[in-house]
């Protein structure tokens, strides 16, 4: 049996902002990023009012702010992002206790809602794994579409569950900091809620 796995949620977790906000405001200024969700305001207080899900205004928002841009133009700037906007954002308790975990020999996973695109740099860097939403792409542009389910609540369990086999882990460690994240951290023998805000 393996020593044990840790799965880290991203936003808020890991990062002291949501990187998709702060990704849009990266790409699309901070003018652009105000008058988006001004003409989308009513999805988003659906989202919060429960009438609307999660993934449909997000897939919303994506498609308002990236529909039609090409795909190697949209990379590019998740490159930029994660190199130039991302270590500002990242809390040092987090990344010491994934350095505390690896130096144990456990696993350690990011499971997050936001698209891949441009956390895979820095858990590349790091050396850990990611399990994360996935943007579609056709003919070679961003549509705005979620592959799948959008990676959050009971799906980040079924994406955990896809990939690892559980019962194979001494100990499974589970970080998260929202609503979303509980489903994820039922999974632990040893959970912990916004953790690292000190």
């Amino acid at each position: 049996m393996s020593k044990g796995i840790a799965f880290f949620d991203f936003d808020g977790t890991i990062t002291t902002r949501d990187t998709l906000l702060e990704f849009i405001k990266f790409s699309k200024g901070h003018t652009g990023f105000y008058l988006g969700f001004l003409k989308n305001i009513l999805s988003l207080l659906g989202m919060k009012m429960k009438i609307l899900s999660n993934q449909a205004v997000k897939e919303k928002m994506l498609a308002h702010f990236f529909k039609g841009m090409p795909a190697d133009v949209f990379q590019k700037n998740c490159v930029a992002f994660h190199q130039t906007m991302l270590p500002s954002l990242i809390r040092p308790g987090a990344v010491a206790e994934i350095k505390k975990l690896q130096q144990q020999g456990i696993v350690v996973v990011v499971v997050s809602a936001s698209p891949e695109n441009w956390i895979a740099g820095w858990t590349t860097a790091m050396g850990i794994d990611l399990i994360a939403s996935r943007l579609e792409v056709q003919d070679g542009m961003i549509t705005g579409k979620i592959i799948g389910k959008n990676c959050h609540g009971l799906e980040k369990v079924a994406r955990i569950k896809e990939k690892y086999a559980l019962t194979g882990y001494g100990h499974i460690y589970a970080y998260g900091d929202t609503s979303g994240d509980l489903p994820m951290l039922e999974l632990a023998t040893d959970k912990f809620f916004k953790p690292f805000r000190n």
